[in-house]
């Protein structure tokens, strides 16, 4: 690569990587890409109907788990984070969907994209490390509850929650500290995140092993974790007749599910697309950006994890809708008729 490499303003998500020197020039699949009107009604779309579950159903989710479920357990301080993370995922989406709606135009200056973008990401990831967080804590307490009896502590669940939020917020510093913006005089708007500069890092390299960390310690680490953790207790539950056998098998397909369908599109063609664009100029970036999307409609059902894992979220979740009062009385009236008819006999 020759020395005028450091000089390029290239793109890992939409740009190839040229050896033209105007900061403003975009190649066609580029220009292409921002044109495409069907795209961005789409994912803003998505955006949209995701805000509008997500703030009821975590709202609940927050009220429900602070106010109403005690002990705060380790578990439940997880999910008190996981909740955190899904409403600050919906307070960031109203401005990436009116960013879309605007044909890729931000008009919030450049700290405010550094800070959705970083927002947006932290979240994300710091979703995927709770979950693994929420399998290790089943884990030691159904399959090894003797051996880690003083680690499931409510100080330790705290400083875990911690150490994921800088963990991540260390991994992103390189989005952080870059201006995130960039101008397209062609169709007359500034981009947030949808181009980077490559000067963003040093090298190929870096780039590459950047995308490796990114992926690798906050995606492929935690879903092999949380995979071994819920192998694990459904194979300790396997040999017992029991409701705690059967929701312990529907949250693990559950969390599995959100992995699989939710996190993995995003991570794997993230990879796929940066060495895609940096060694051979092509691009995934249509297929990423959709899958993104697929990324924050996890925040809209994280709630479903805590009515699977908790059982004090589960009755309370279930006093607020009334339907363990309607259980009380079907149970009521059942218990009446049983006895009319022995009195009967």
């Amino acid at each position: 690569m020759s020395e005028s490499v450091g000089k390029i303003t290239s793109h890992l998500y939409c740009l190839t990587m040229t050896q033209n020197f105007s900061p403003n020039l975009l190649d066609n699949t580029t220009l292409a890409f921002f044109r495409d009107k069907s795209m961005s009604g789409a994912v803003s779309a998505a955006y949209v109907l995701i805000s509008l579950i997500n703030f009821p159903a975590n709202g609940l989710s927050m009220w429900l788990l602070v106010f109403r479920t005690s002990p705060k357990r380790p578990s439940i301080i997880f999910m008190i984070n996981l909740t955190l993370t899904d409403l600050i995922i919906g307070c960031v989406l109203p401005f990436q969907t009116i960013y879309l709606m605007k044909g890729y135009n931000w008009t919030f200056g450049s700290r405010m994209c550094s800070l959705t973008t970083v927002l947006l990401y932290a979240n994300m990831y710091c979703s995927i490390l709770t979950m693994t967080a929420i399998s290790i804590d089943r884990y030691i307490g159904i399959v090894r509850p003797m051996n880690f009896k003083n680690v499931r502590k409510n100080f330790w669940a705290v400083i875990v929650c911690v150490v994921f939020w800088a963990v991540v917020l260390a991994v992103l510093y390189p989005l952080e500290s870059t201006d995130l913006m960039y101008q397209v005089p062609d169709l007359n708007i500034t981009t947030c995140f949808d181009v980077l500069k490559y000067k963003m890092l040093p090298t190929v390299k870096h780039w590459i092993l950047y995308l490796m960390i990114w992926c690798g310690v906050l995606f492929l680490i935690p879903f092999i974790i949380t995979i071994f953790c819920y192998v694990n207790i459904i194979h300790s539950l396997a040999k017992t007749r029991s409701d705690r056998k059967d929701k312990a098998l529907r949250l693990a397909l559950y969390v599995l599910l959100v992995f699989i369908v939710c996190f993995a599109p995003n991570n794997i063609l993230l990879v796929a697309h940066g060495i895609r664009r940096l060694f051979y100029g092509d691009t995934l970036y249509t297929a990423y950006k959709l899958s993104l999307s697929l990324s924050c409609l996890n925040s809209c059902l994280d709630p479903f994890i805590y009515y699977f894992a908790s059982k004090e979220f589960r009755q309370n979740f279930r006093k607020v809708l009334g339907l363990k009062r309607a259980r009380n009385q079907d149970s009521s009236q059942q218990h009446t008729s049983h006895h009319t008819l022995l009195s009967m006999k």
